[in-house]
């Protein structure tokens, strides 16, 4: 004899026996402190890839059509992104942070730019990040260590 699977009567959201579609809108937890800033931006670079010469490839989106926040992307766009989302968007913390990774990192024998505004600051990181033969794995290693140092010395 053949047995026969039955399930169960699905609940009821609406008297006609219909389900209501609820929309749960989860937020991605942004970082609030420098050291969260530079781990949250090593996953981003673990997870897309890090990329040189520019923020992401094809910034205009004259070839690609993926979202700018799944591409590849430089070492300051992934700072930007993993504060507000957006590689092209800037924040105070991102800021901050990009000003915190300038200051430690070593181009040409430099340590930290020569003058201290922003886009100075976000030159030198590229410069570093643009070193022929600079891996996803070294910038990724860069960050989450200044993410320590930082996070011990705060």
């Amino acid at each position: 004899m053949k047995q026969k699977l039955i399930d169960p009567p699905a609940p009821a959201d609406l008297p006609a026996g219909h389900r209501r579609t609820v929309r749960v809108d989860v937020g991605i937890p942004r970082p609030t402190t420098v050291s969260a800033t530079f781990r949250a931006a090593a996953r981003v670079i673990a997870a897309n890839g890090h990329y040189q010469g520019d923020y992401v490839p094809d910034a205009f989106d004259r070839e690609m059509c993926v979202p700018h926040f799944l591409r590849p992307m430089s070492i300051v766009a992934a700072l930007k992104c993993a504060v507000s989302g957006d590689p092209h968007v800037t924040s105070l913390l991102a800021d901050e942070a990009i000003a915190v990774l300038a200051l430690r990192l070593e181009v040409g024998g430099e340590v930290g730019p020569y003058y201290g505004d922003i886009v100075s600051l976000e030159e030198h990181i590229a410069a570093w990040g643009d070193v022929e033969g600079r891996t996803t794995e070294s910038v990724v290693a860069v960050l989450y260590a200044a993410g320590d140092a930082v996070e011990v010395t705060a």
